[in-house]
């Protein structure tokens, strides 16, 4: 019995050396090249972003007198740009010799851990970027005047009764712990936010392209 359309298909991208539907598993196979190859100048433009960024905020920041926002971004930039950088060399080994949909699933896999690091940072990444701006405003410039103080002798001037913790002001207290609890709870729903800003129409075709694949090899 011949073999249906259907079957010819499957075999088609499923097999390296298949040769009954060449022009559909050379198709898949550029498709797979092509969103990798995508993926990674994107991944790599967004890193260089990274690093020119960090270089351009830190001597902002002392121009402007807030110093110790711009020190803390710069770690915080050159973090992201490690932890991306190991993953990129990870993206590179990934095998283009294997068939279109192993190497899909291969760089799906990458996807999926890339993401779930992302997801876990983030918890803590955004607290972090809040704790440091408000650090930046606070004390100001190096050895100069310490703005924060300036604000709390404004707050007992206009509240004399304002409770203080360790001559903090109770109230701004609860205000940033509760900040930093609710950026910290929903981190990982932002971080997701912002991977789907900058590659969520490639991973969209990632799932496309693959959903396709699967459907044919049912």
């Amino acid at each position: 019995m011949e073999k249906s359309i259907e079957t010819i298909w499957k075999e088609g991208f499923l097999k390296n050396d298949a040769l009954l539907a060449p022009k559909l598993n050379n198709l898949y196979s550029q498709k797979s090249i092509d969103i990798v190859d995508k993926f990674r100048r994107m991944y790599k433009i967004n890193r260089i972003a990274i690093v020119a960024f960090a270089f351009i905020i830190l001597p902002i920041s002392f121009l402007v007198k807030i110093p110790y926002m711009g020190i803390g971004m710069f770690v915080l930039f050159f973090v992201i740009v490690t932890i991306a950088q190991k993953f990129s060399k990870r993206l590179d080994t990934l095998d283009k010799t294997q068939n279109s949909y192993q190497y899909l699933l291969s760089f799906d896999n990458w996807v999926k851990e890339m993401t779930a690091t992302n997801t876990s940072l983030s918890r803590f990444l955004y607290p972090y970027v809040f704790i440091i701006m408000v650090a930046g405003f606070w004390f100001g410039s190096i050895g100069g005047d310490i703005p924060g103080n300036k604000f709390v002798n404004f707050i007992l001037l206009q509240f004399p009764d304002t409770y203080l913790v360790f001559g903090f002001p109770l109230i701004l207290i609860l205000g940033g712990v509760t900040i930093i609890s609710l950026l910290a709870y929903f981190g990982a729903q932002i971080g997701d936010f912002d991977l789907k800003l900058g590659y969520g129409r490639i991973l969209k075709k990632l799932d496309g392209i693959l959903a396709d694949m699967n459907e044919l090899k049912a």
